[in-house]
């Protein structure tokens, strides 16, 4: 059979690129985080402006991560309650995903949470690019990464945190209200036993990235986070904070659930105007979300 040498070469480019695609297709699961996507979420969110909880620009935020978690297979739920505050009763959301149906699992799920409300600032204009924008773009980047191993996704409960910030200061009963409800939840059904732990993300995107991680830090996830920054060349962007901090981890932890936070504390603009979209990097939210999928993968859900 007669065959032309531009049909060769034709076939064979055609065989390369197979090859290729198959290749990605099939490659460590966390090289496929892509920052600059998780990013482009932030910017979406922080296009709204500030989003309190409460107001009309976090219901619009709560749109927008529902039809991106259903547009890669989730199943949303909205979790809504009501809790007193310091400016009276007030009604939170919480999301809560699963991959594919919305068939609740009930051992054996791997948190992983992010709050997605901004503080409430009554003489500044506080977007929260870092603090609320970054760890939720992350999160959105890691459901559709997931969704690319179902069996691993079907493992995972995505947590989006309404209410982490306290209206004046926090205290047992002003702030963290998403993650206190959530807590409580799984407490009083008697299911916190159930939950193998997890990871929270806080503030993750800073351009001078230092992740420090609380020094109460549940021993086994910090040694795995530690090991998988190692094992993909971050290692220096992982260290302990000198001190404690209470975020939404804490009311999971005080239930016996294992979960960690990876959080960059070192942020100088925190609580302020200029926590703004040019304060992050996509390159601080690759770093971070390939460090957690990389744990999940090797360590985690294993």
């Amino acid at each position: 059979m007669r065959c032309s040498l531009s049909r060769v070469l034709f076939l064979a480019t055609l065989a390369i690129l197979s090859v290729q695609s198959c290749s990605s297709r099939t490659g460590p699961l966390w090289e496929s985080f892509s920052g600059e996507k998780a990013f482009a979420h932030v910017q979406q969110l922080v296009d709204l402006g500030p989003r309190p909880a409460g107001s009309e620009a976090l219901e619009k935020s709560r749109l927008y991560i529902i039809d991106q978690l259903q547009s890669a297979g989730w199943t949303v739920t909205r979790s809504e309650f009501s809790d007193q505050t310091p400016r009276g009763k007030m009604t939170f959301v919480n999301l809560i995903a699963r991959f594919g149906t919305n068939e609740k699992k009930e051992s054996g799920q791997f948190l992983l949470c992010s709050h997605y409300d901004t503080k409430t600032f009554e003489t500044i204009r506080f977007v929260g690019a870092n603090d609320g924008g970054s760890s939720t773009g992350l999160l959105i980047e890691m459901a559709r990464v997931l969704a690319m191993r179902p069996a691993l996704a079907a493992k995972v409960e995505l947590l989006f945190f309404d209410g982490e910030e306290a209206f004046e200061n926090f205290t047992a009963t002003d702030g963290l209200y998403g993650s206190r409800h959530f807590a409580a939840e799984l407490r009083d059904s008697g299911k916190a036993k159930s939950v193998r732990g997890g990871i929270l993300f806080d503030m993750i995107g800073d351009k001078s990235l230092d992740i420090t991680l609380p020094p109460d830090s549940p021993a086994d996830l910090a040694r795995n986070i530690f090991a998988a920054a190692d094992a993909l060349g971050q290692r220096a962007y992982f260290t302990y904070l000198g001190g404690g901090i209470t975020d939404d981890h804490t009311p999971l932890n005080q239930i016996g659930i294992p979960v960690i936070d990876l959080i960059d504390f070192d942020f100088p603009p925190w609580h302020s105007a200029d926590d703004t979209l040019d304060k992050i990097s996509a390159e601080s939210l690759q770093i971070v979300g390939r460090v957690a999928l990389y744990d999940l993968v090797q360590f985690e859900l294993k």
